[in-house]
């Protein structure tokens, strides 16, 4: 049997061996299992179909007019008086202590805050009914509900390359003090590259279902249309990120079965070149003729 139909064999028991793994966990784990083949139906859905229903001539031109309605201005100015007045008080108070000038500065400003958030709260009662009479399965909607997504998913993306940065610096220093190998210190930074990945993405995935449903309430749907739309934008959601780690383990196992692989062959070159009575591969390994004369 040769190197070639070896490996095909290998090849042919790990995908057997990942195909029984993963339809046992779709016995044990049906919820799972559905949230994640619902989810990439409703991605497709969302490829094919487009992000979302056209608004018609009369609600993009009712949504504009309760948008326009918005006093930004007021909001603005509102905002400027609170974080004056925050700065007054700021500099007025002590350590452990405010007193009657603080507490003047604090009275201040705690009418500046109610003043600026009455007026943030009509501003959100507005935009709530504008996204009212666009619906929730508009393009409005879903487009909100999507940006909310990436803007999450980059954060966790960031967070994950950042973390590898700094883990990149310290594992090479401490690799350098105990004298570790390149392809010790290659594993070890690919692994924890794969856990930043993992634990940001899916910090991204929770923070953004717990966000997903105010985006809901401010549409003011019926409550079976606000749940189905829950559902589905959070499964698409958990089948995204759940692809894209499948992905990338799978990418960094296909890496290491390469240089694997290549290692393998360096050495049956190398034995192949020293020689029969100097060298020979066995299960990966180059061993050594003990045998030989001391003059060879």
């Amino acid at each position: 049997m040769n190197n070639n139909q070896a490996d095909s064999i290998v090849v042919s028991n790990v995908s057997s061996a990942i195909v029984t793994a993963a339809k046992g966990f779709a016995k044990r784990h049906k919820v799972i299992t559905f949230s994640y083949v619902y989810g990439m139906s409703i991605l497709c859905a969302i490829v094919l179909i487009g992000s979302g229903t056209k608004l018609t001539f009369d609600q993009q031109r009712q949504y504009n007019q309760i948008m326009n309605s918005i006093d930004l201005q007021a909001e603005y100015t509102a905002a400027s008086k609170y974080h004056t007045s925050y700065a007054n008080y700021y500099q007025s108070k002590g350590w452990f202590s405010c007193d009657a000038h603080c507490q003047h500065y604090k009275s201040i400003m705690d009418r500046r805050k109610s003043e600026w958030e009455e007026i943030k709260a009509e501003g959100n009662a507005r935009m709530s009914d504008a996204k009212s009479v666009a619906g929730l399965f508009s393009e409005v909607g879903v487009t909100e509900v999507k940006d909310s997504f990436w803007d999450y998913f980059n954060s966790g993306k960031q967070f994950a390359k950042r973390q590898s940065w700094w883990d990149a610096l310290f594992m090479g220093m401490r690799s350098m003090s105990r004298d570790e190998s390149f392809i010790e210190y290659g594993l070890k930074m690919l692994m924890q590259v794969l856990i930043n990945f993992s634990m940001g993405l899916i910090m991204a995935l929770v923070i953004f279902i717990f966000g997903l449903w105010g985006i809901i309430s401010s549409y003011q749907a019926n409550p079976l249309t606000a749940l189905f739309f829950f559902v589905s934008a959070a499964s698409a959601a958990f089948a995204f990120v759940s692809t894209y780690l499948f992905a990338i383990y799978g990418a960094a196992a296909g890496g290491v079965v390469a240089v694997v692989k290549m290692a393998e062959s360096n050495m049956r070159i190398e034995a192949a070149r020293g020689g029969g009575g100097g060298a020979r591969v066995r299960n990966g390994y180059v061993e050594r003729n003990r045998n030989r004369p001391h003059y060879q």
